[in-house]
């Protein structure tokens, strides 16, 4: 068999993933990326998937549809799941990496692999048609403007924006332990996260102050702005109410002080940014704050009046295609048989979904070379649920996270509520998935 050209434009998450698998399965790779010669406004580090708004993966539970997901992609010999699981570090039920170690891992992979050659280049134009070439279009959410007037051309269909937004992080060092606690809510995976606690009068007066705060001008898209639910900015979050923040990322349910037993009124949660914990991010703190604004109102925060930011947080541009009307199951174009999308421009949200789309481009290049262009995934696994997700009809089509709506209901009533009958669609999966790879074994070759 003649080996096949594979095209990787975009080394993020879904790039790398699709890279490394394909390169494993000898097919010759050429994976393009504008880093280090030019940055989007996001990106900030030399390395390849690099982590921009978090440093978790979200939950390892099987109870979690994300959990899931990453049950999956580890059956399938996932190179981010493995570049996860070497450098995570403590973060309760969650999986967290060491953010720039695990960018260095996957990294180092790509540019040691024999059949991986990597070019720097901003690529504004290919040809989709080109024989005996298969191409993974995965840019990233942050599509150059190149790049993203010719991908209008191809689609023949409008863009979609919405906005994203990353939490700042700060440096251990300038926090006041003596106002703060360690502890995981609900005690689980050990003392993980660094808990500032608020009264009902210090919560107030940071609300009040928070939704006072200037924010800075979304140039060009302000008038046609889309926040993504799944990850809104502090602010906006706390204008929806005077409680909003205490029911989401300030929720005190499960936290108690390890030492007095005492309960409050609200916790803003601080996760380890590195494994040494040299840096901790404020966790659910989105923001699209002016920088000035950040340092005032975040310095209201007990423990955190004196908080050097080793980053701000901002909010960017993310970008995505109508996929039910340009994208089959397998993530490759209805118009352009041999050209595959993946990341957050196919439709997914987050890294774990974005990284499983580059992996499920890259397994049916696989099948299409072996002529088995019809080996789709289960339909009980959430990897054929993402699948799903970017090629049925939708008239309301957004982008989304891994949910157990993806996959069919239970096929008789699960006793023990919602935890047991979520567990029991991640069992099912996971059997579902084993033996569709006892049929297809090469894959794990």
């Amino acid at each position: 068999m003649a080996v096949k050209q594979v095209r990787i434009i975009g080394g993020g998450l879904a790039g790398c993933e699709a890279a490394l698998f394909l390169a494993k399965h000898e097919f010759s790779v050429t994976l393009y990326d504008m880093k280090p010669e030019k940055y989007t406004e996001a990106h900030r580090a030399d390395t390849l998937a690099e982590l921009v708004c978090s440093n978790s993966f979200r939950s390892d539970s099987l109870a979690n549809a994300v959990g899931l997901l990453k049950a999956e992609m580890r059956l399938l010999g996932s190179a981010v799941m493995e570049a996860a699981d070497s450098t995570k570090i403590p973060a309760g039920s969650a999986l967290a990496v060491d953010r720039a170690k695990f960018s260095g891992h996957l990294t180092e992979k790509v540019m040691n692999h024999p059949n991986i050659r990597f070019i720097s280049k901003e690529v504004t134009e290919f040809d989709p048609d080109e024989p005996g070439v298969f191409t993974v279009l995965s840019p990233g959410p942050l599509v150059s403007k190149g790049l993203s007037v010719f991908l209008q051309k191809l689609t023949g269909e409008e863009h979609l924006n919405f906005y994203d937004a990353i939490a700042p992080i700060i440096s251990r060092d300038s926090i006041d332990e003596s106002k703060t606690f360690m502890a995981s809510r609900y005690d689980k995976g050990g003392a993980d996260y660094l808990n500032c606690p608020m009264d009902r009068k210090t919560y107030l007066s940071f609300y009040k102050e928070l939704i006072e705060a200037e924010t800075t001008k979304l140039h060009g898209f302000e008038k046609d702005r889309k926040l993504f639910e799944g990850c809104l900015p502090a602010e906006e979050i706390a204008r929806r109410g005077e409680d909003a923040l205490r029911f989401g990322p300030l929720k005190p349910v499960g936290l108690r002080h390890p030492e007095t037993g005492e309960e409050f009124y609200a916790v803003v949660q601080l996760r380890k940014e590195d494994r040494e914990g040299r840096y901790f991010n404020l966790v659910g703190f989105q923001t699209h704050l002016k920088q000035g604004e950040q340092r005032r109102v975040f310095r209201m925060i007990p423990g955190l009046e004196a908080a050097h930011f080793e980053r701000y947080g901002s909010m960017h541009r993310n970008t995505f295609i109508n996929s039910p009307e340009l994208l089959n199951f397998d993530f490759s174009m209805k118009k352009y048989r041999n050209l595959f999308v993946a990341g957050q421009l196919s439709g997914v949200e987050g890294y774990l979904e974005s990284a499983a789309s580059g992996l499920i481009a890259a397994i049916f290049i696989l099948f299409r070379e072996k002529g088995m262009e019809t080996s789709f995934f289960p339909e009980k696994t959430m990897l054929g649920g993402l699948s799903r997700h970017v090629s049925m009809p939708n008239a309301q089509f957004q982008p989304s996270n891994a949910i157990f709506a993806m996959v069919p209901a239970p096929e008789q009533r699960i006793r023990g509520g919602r935890r047991a009958r979520r567990e029991y669609l991640s069992t099912r999966a996971l059997d579902s998935l084993k033996e569709y790879l006892t049929e297809n074994p090469f894959l794990q070759q």
